[in-house]
């Protein structure tokens, strides 16, 4: 297996992150214009935002706290030459599990299946540093 491949599930997550904040800055748009909100409103996180960009805000911030832990695991596989197919499948599982997780989020936004959506993809990351930790200990 080429070891870029524990990269693009990187990239993948990135596009995901940019989406997210294209779909925030047209959702803030939409809530000035609509009159739901005054563009003073977002100096301060103060809940003075509208439901419909609060989401998106949030799953922004969401992008940045458990997904931190995976680009660290795939960039700790790619230089120590832990990067396999296994590693490569867990890591695209979990990408894949955080645009389902941000589909909700931002869509119907059902707190108890984003929630396991999200606890599937804490599994998944689990798998993927216990396979870095295997690596690191010369048996995978």
């Amino acid at each position: 297996m080429n070891p870029t491949a524990i990269l693009w599930p990187m990239v993948a997550h990135f596009v995901l992150v940019a989406a997210l904040y294209a779909l925030l800055g047209l959702r803030r748009r939409q809530a000035m214009l609509s009159g739901k909100v005054r563009p003073d409103q977002w100096k301060l996180r103060s809940g003075g935002e509208p439901e419909i960009s609060a989401t998106v805000s949030n799953n922004v911030m969401n992008q940045f706290e458990l997904p931190v832990l995976f680009h660290a695991v795939c960039l700790a596989l790619y230089v120590t030459a832990g990067a396999s197919f296994i590693a490569a499948v867990l890591a695209w599982l979990f990408v894949a599990l955080r645009y389902v997780h941000a589909f909700e989020h931002v869509t119907r936004n059902r707190p108890p299946l984003r929630g396991m959506i999200f606890g599937g993809g804490f599994l998944v990351l689990v798998l993927l540093w216990g396979w870095f930790a295997l690596h690191l200990a010369g048996a995978a």
